[in-house]
């Protein structure tokens, strides 16, 4: 069930005291999808931060005080302080919140941070187990840097794309499958032309699969799920470093003469 408070200026103070608080300043427009949902899985999965919504609007005194405009804010608050404060925030940015909040929360009081940790590491877990959305904004942190605890699969699609439809519900029964180890990502090339243009995207849906920081494979058009699973289960048991040697090694051999 999800546990999120509606403050206003009146009970702001008797409500979140000195306790880590996630707090939403929004009168409900102009929210992202992918916000939406990770705050409100966030507050179920997170007894022991408080979740709330202020409006603004009808609280003038704490739109004042955390400066709040025409665009929604997320605060990140614990014991009087902002620890935290993003405009118009992505889903991304309660997970980052959460992080922070529990380490300042560690400072303070170790035992009951290890509560808040553990919440945090299941979520981690559970969002691999189906294909994540990436853009053009968190890409970097979503896949590369991602790709250095385990690799990532990214499927760049259109809504247009009929073969885009057909991989589509085979990268979440992969997503499933080998959830713990690899992270399939999805890139809606027509939202997201930063990535298109980087990564020269000519034909979709186009396959791309990263570890260690580094791209590994790549290759235009639908693959039946045999070879998906095939492509997965080789990346997976992958030397990267030694797989750089080798092909490192075969370009320094000198070409025989004729």
């Amino acid at each position: 069930m999800t546990n999120i408070r509606t403050l206003s200026d009146n009970d702001w103070e008797r409500a979140v005291g000195n306790q880590p608080a996630m707090i939403l300043m929004s009168t409900g427009e102009n929210l992202r999808g992918d916000f939406s949902t990770q705050f409100k899985k966030s507050a179920e999965e997170n007894e022991e931060i408080l979740f709330a919504r202020v409006d603004p609007f009808d609280n003038p005194q704490l739109a004042s005080r955390f400066q709040v405009k025409d665009k929604p804010i997320l605060v990140g608050f614990l014991c009087g302080e902002t620890l935290v404060r993003r405009v118009r925030p992505w889903g991304t940015d309660v997970v980052l919140a959460l992080e922070l909040l529990q380490d300042k929360y560690e400072e303070l009081n170790p035992e009951m941070s290890d509560n808040i940790n553990e919440e945090t590491t299941e979520q981690s877990a559970i969002a691999n187990d189906k294909p994540v959305a990436v853009t053009d904004n968190d890409f970097q942190e979503k896949v590369i840097d991602y790709s250095n605890e385990m690799p990532v699969l990214v499927d760049f699609w259109a809504e247009w794309c009929g073969p885009c439809r057909m991989v589509a519900p085979i990268m979440e029964k992969l997503a499933a499958e080998f959830a713990g180890q690899i992270r399939v990502a999805k890139v809606d090339t027509d939202a997201n032309p930063g990535l298109s243009q980087s990564f020269q995207i000519r034909s979709i849906p186009s396959i791309m699969v990263f570890k260690e920081g580094k791209l590994i494979f790549s290759q235009p058009g639908a693959l039946p799920e045999p070879a998906f699973r095939d492509l997965i289960q080789q990346v997976i048991a992958l030397d990267v470093a030694a797989a750089m040697a080798e092909q490192e090694a075969q370009q320094n051999i000198p070409s025989s003469e004729s």
